[in-house]
């Protein structure tokens, strides 16, 4: 499945609309977020997750949405699971992305 953007404006509806939602919050200065964003969309399309929807949030234009997973450094992955936050955390690691995934 392709990577979603999400904004202040949707994120809520990606949240109720899906069981599970697995966010990456960036920044457009971020360079950790530029490197991580080829891993994410190579994940996000394997074939054992596409049940669930990877969405990509910018965090400077989000408040929001920020505040839903307590964001404090960029980049940033959380995953929702029926509209609840399970986990999230400061990383760029495809190893943690599939830990998250795991939790689904």
């Amino acid at each position: 499945m392709a990577v979603l953007e999400a904004n202040d404006s949707n994120f809520k509806e990606f949240l109720a609309e899906n069981k599970v939602v697995v966010v990456k919050y960036y920044a457009d200065w971020c360079g950790n977020c530029k490197l991580f964003a080829p891993k994410y969309k190579r994940v996000s399309n394997e074939e054992e997750f596409q049940s669930i929807v990877f969405i990509d949030v910018d965090a400077e234009k989000s408040p929001e949405a920020r505040k839903a997973a307590k964001v404090d450094n960029l980049p940033y992955l959380a995953i929702f699971k029926e509209g609840e936050l399970l986990d999230g955390s400061a990383s760029s690691k495809e190893d943690y992305l599939r830990s998250l995934l795991a939790l689904a």
